[in-house]
């Protein structure tokens, strides 16, 4: 269904990621930037209240009809959910402690990670920090589709059902691309998300359980907050491999959608990511940017033009030093 996207490979390049001169040059011009390199306390309390909601949004569940309980996974606990992941990315960057106590950010990613259902954060932690280095790297960066992606998912429908399963293709996409040894700290957050989801099952039932479950499938799949993992790297723009959102859905996703702003400054948590737009303006106001993710995705699936190999890619330069 569908023309077939004309594309057959990504779009390569051989120059550097343009973040780190982009950096340089800000602070040379605006060194107050640096003053908002420091951890957000407020990431605490209101990670800990979203964990708490889906607690008590887990208790509510428990008797309900099954279709109420995938309305609800959908329309409440997707948000909740797809929203926290954005808080572990958070604190993969450190901003809930600061860098001075990393384990902490780590202890609390785990935390953090309960009611997703699946272990998740430290991995994560991982992975970034290499998109980070190294964007678009050839064999690094697991943002990246596979080659069998940008081969398959080609149409229309095809695209659409690639959207719907992002969530396992974000998964299982490191196994293929850059599998790494397992870490002590990634076996402590699987023992204790399944011991979790064995309490959740035995205390709230399977109910609570698929509810959870459900959240996050659904929340990281079509959902409106999802167009971010679209909209922040795909090239709807030739030459643009980065791409801001300044739409409401900030509000809701500690500021992802800032994303330029994102990868120039990493250290500065979401919360002032918007200072960094305001001080540097003439560096981002003129970039290609977005107000809507709902429209990235439509755009995503319905032109032809654009596939999972819209992503430039890079050969990496120099010694690799993985996370």
């Amino acid at each position: 269904m569908g023309n077939r996207v004309a594309r057959e490979d990504f779009e390569w390049v051989y120059t550097d990621q343009p973040h780190a001169s982009r950096r340089q040059e800000i602070l040379a011009k605006y060194p107050e930037i640096k003053s908002l390199m420091k951890p957000d306390p407020n990431l605490i309390w209101i990670i800990t209240m979203m964990v708490l909601t889906q607690l008590v949004a887990f208790y509510l569940v428990k008797d309900l009809d099954w279709k109420w309980v995938i309305f609800w996974a959908y329309a409440f606990g997707s948000c909740i959910n797809h929203s926290v992941t954005l808080a572990i990315h958070e604190v993969s960057h450190n901003s809930a402690f600061g860098h001075y106590r990393a384990m902490w950010n780590r202890w609390f990613g785990i935390f953090a990670n309960l009611p997703i259902g699946v272990p998740y954060s430290v991995s994560f932690k991982r992975y970034h920090m290499d998109h980070h280095r190294y964007l678009g790297g050839d064999g690094i960066d697991v943002d990246i589709p596979t080659d069998f992606e940008g081969w398959f998912f080609c149409t229309t429908f095809r695209k659409f059902i690639w959207v719907v399963l992002q969530p396992l293709f974000y998964a299982f996409r490191p196994l293929f691309i850059n599998p790494k040894p397992i870490s002590y700290l990634e076996i402590i957050n699987t023992v204790i998300q399944v011991t979790f989801d064995i309490i959740i099952y035995y205390v709230l039932g399977i109910k609570s359980l698929v509810y959870m479950l459900a959240a996050s499938l659904l929340g990281l799949g079509l959902h409106p907050i999802s167009g971010h993992f679209i909209a922040e790297h795909y090239m709807f723009l030739k030459g643009h491999e980065t791409y801001s959102y300044y739409g409401p859905l900030n509000l809701l996703t500690f500021n992802v959608g800032y994303h330029n702003e994102h990868h120039d400054f990493p250290n500065i948590p979401g919360k002032s990511l918007p200072l960094v737009r305001k001080i540097a303006a003439e560096y981002y106001d003129n970039l290609p940017h977005y107000n809507s993710w709902i429209k990235v995705l439509y755009d995503f699936v319905t032109d032809d033009t654009i596939s999972p190999y819209s992503r430039m890619k890079r050969h990496p330069k120099g010694k690799v030093v993985l996370e």
